[in-house]
């Protein structure tokens, strides 16, 4: 049985990486233009931070934040109701011979910047950080 790369921790393929980041900067243009049928979708500033494929390009999970973080369980219900026509339409663009089934997730990036943040500001970390920089180094 063949192994898989991207289980075994050695992270995507090239190939991986590359479908991925065709299908981001597809789908932020189409998003970016309007092109849905969906009024109230096209209303939205919808950013798409990373897009991730399975090692068998089936699956194209999008990571995506509304402008301003409001409304975001709203904006993954209606790009789940307009996935069809979002695969459609990235399919067209990419001229790939399958194009990979989206998914959307909340694109929590951020979030985990901003808790890292607070994390290092701490006095305990700060202190800890300090001590760590004066120990002498083993030679």
């Amino acid at each position: 049985m063949a192994k898989n790369k991207f289980h075994e921790g050695l992270g995507p393929s090239q190939r991986q990486l590359r479908v991925s980041e065709t299908i981001r900067r597809a789908l932020s243009e189409v998003l970016a233009r309007g092109d849905i049928h969906d009024p109230e979708l096209n209303r939205l500033s919808i950013t798409v931070g990373e897009v991730q494929c399975t090692p068998d390009l089936k699956i194209a999970t999008a990571y995506v934040l509304p402008l301003g973080g409001q409304g975001q369980d709203t904006i993954l219900q209606m790009l789940a109701r307009n996935k069809a026509e979002l695969r459609r339409m990235i399919g067209r663009k990419l001229g790939l011979k399958f194009t990979p089934d989206l998914r959307f997730r909340l694109d929590e990036t951020f979030d985990r910047l901003d808790e890292t943040r607070r994390l290092f500001s701490d006095e305990t970390v700060q202190r800890d950080i300090a001590q760590t920089d004066e120990d002498p180094q083993p030679e």
